[in-house]
């Protein structure tokens, strides 16, 4: 209702220096924060790269943060990833929450996809709480999976991972469920 979600242009540098430059942001993600130079290479390959999408405000042109959603099996299987990385100056406001439902209902009315899944960090407890609320279930817990940073003394700084999954079969019970509610 309140956001456009469309392709990266190369114009989204500022914004998504904006918010890739905050460390808050980064925290759990594989990379360290932006310098402006590398948001603007980062931009340019995001506008190739189609499993990148920029979140928008609806009638700004602001891209306040960004989906990754992309096919992770053959298509047989038909799995997709689903991950979010949003501007702290707009956390709080259900904008991650809408954005990743409009391409979870794109997914499996659209694409027919069978499953999605998303991966989050433990210690990110608003990543996996955004996953419940849209009833992802919690699949796994792995034990220090892996690490993006090292510690002072150049040793890996490992992380455990949560998984989540929503079946589209799960989907098609809660989107019932929510039309009922809607209709009431």
């Amino acid at each position: 209702e309140r956001l456009i979600i469309r392709k990266f242009v190369a114009d989204d540098c500022e914004d998504l220096y904006e918010y890739l430059s905050q460390e808050v942001v980064v925290k759990f993600e594989p990379y360290d924060i932006y310098t402006k130079a590398k948001a603007v290479i980062e931009a340019e390959r995001r506008v190739e790269d189609n499993a990148f999408w920029a979140v928008c405000v609806k009638g700004r042109n602001k891209v306040i943060g960004n989906l990754y959603f992309a096919q992770q099996e053959p298509e047989r299987i038909n799995t997709w990833e689903l991950g979010y990385v949003f501007n702290s100056s707009y956390w709080g406001h259900g904008y991650a929450t809408e954005a990743c439902q409009a391409i979870v209902d794109y997914a499996f009315t659209i694409l027919l996809a069978h499953r999605i899944i998303a991966m989050c960090n433990c210690k990110n407890t608003a990543s996996w709480k955004l996953l419940e609320r849209m009833y992802f279930r919690r699949e796994g817990h792995l034990i220090k999976k892996m690490y993006f940073k090292k510690d002072s003394s150049g040793y890996p700084i490992w992380n455990d991972t949560f998984i989540y999954a929503l079946l589209k079969d799960d989907y098609s019970i809660h989107d019932q469920k929510n039309k009922k509610k809607n209709i009431i």
